[in-house]
């Protein structure tokens, strides 16, 4: 297969802990073309997207990589199309979703799916699944937010768009910060975040769960937060530990995995702390190289297999007809 990861600069990937390096180096070691470009590179002519493109050899070392040509390549000549990009889901991201909506439209097969990826915010899309979720409320009032910690006393604030931990809030009602972290937040009543009850299991760490085309990995990542902090998140400083799933990791991951197939969505991270979902992560899902360092599961070459099985029943979109002229 020839096979097209859409990546943050590659310079930046950490080789030691990216699940998109993983990735690549699964389908090198499986025989596969390995191409590398930035949602920025992405560009259309007459109708057709293409990406300024590298091609990589990839190395099971920490340096990792070698370029060993570069060119402008016709997303649909790809096999398949990773898309990879770190959130934020912002302007320049959703642009990115809307040309390979286009390349998709052509042929293209690209993974998630980019209306998945616009349509299925992380943090709102956990309430498709009311029955797995605590007490959440998601609004952009003070006074709403005020209301709901007063009824649970202690809860959690994050924003809609954010990840790796950033800008998320424990907040009590004593708390002498608590106005400035809401308007800040809202900015200043303008922009909708999420409050959710505080779970005390987070001490036992914030689960990551990964779902495949549809299967679920047999392994949780536990993210276990820093003594004095909320968060588990890696990136804020918790540490990881692969665990076996619990019969109600199992229970929320098998209800959604069908759900996320139907929808396009190829590789979900689920996050469940104690028994409740927090978040459905679709943009750029990782825990691949902890899990497999941990428990012995090799990740990527699942998530690389379950392309090469998809490849065989995969028909695409019928391409548009040519532009007149």
């Amino acid at each position: 297969m020839k096979l097209l990861f859409i990546v943050d600069p590659l310079a930046g990937l950490k080789a030691y802990k990216d699940s998109s390096v993983a990735m690549m180096r699964a389908a090198a070691a499986r025989g596969h073309a390995v191409f590398a470009a930035e949602a920025r590179r992405l560009q259309v002519q007459a109708g057709i997207v293409q990406a300024a493109c590298a091609a990589l050899d990839v190395h099971p070392d920490d340096d990792w990589y070698r370029i060993t040509g570069t060119g402008t390549e016709t997303l649909s000549d790809f096999d398949a199309v990773v898309m990879r990009t770190d959130p934020p889901v912002d302007t320049d991201y959703l642009l990115a979703t809307h040309l390979l909506g286009i390349a998709e439209a052509n042929g293209a097969r690209v993974l998630n799916r980019p209306a998945a990826l616009r349509d299925f915010n992380e943090k709102l899309a956990i309430l498709n699944f009311p029955q797995f979720v605590a007490p959440t409320l998601v609004s952009a009032d003070a006074g709403d937010i005020g209301r709901f910690l007063a009824e649970h006393h202690e809860i959690i604030v994050k924003p809609l768009t954010e990840m790796g931990g950033s800008g998320i809030f424990r907040l009590t009602q004593g708390d002498p910060n608590r106005n400035a972290i809401l308007e800040t937040l809202t900015r200043r009543g303008h922009r909708a975040i999420m409050a959710q009850r505080y779970l005390p299991a987070i001490k036992d760490g914030d689960k990551r769960i990964l779902l495949i085309d549809g299967e679920v990995v047999p392994w949780a990542l536990a993210r276990i937060p820093l003594a004095g902090e909320t968060r588990g998140n890696l990136a804020a400083g918790g540490t990881a530990r692969a665990q076996p799933l619990s019969a109600r990791d199992r229970e929320i991951a098998e209800t959604i995995a069908p759900w996320a197939r139907d929808r396009g969505i190829f590789l979900a991270g689920l996050d469940v702390i104690g028994d409740c979902l927090t978040e459905i992560n679709v943009t750029s899902p990782t825990g691949f190289q902890e899990i497999t360092a941990q428990a012995g599961h090799d990740v990527a070459a699942q998530f690389i297999a379950a392309i090469e099985r998809g490849c065989g029943r995969f028909s695409g979109v019928q391409p548009r007809p040519a532009p007149c002229g």
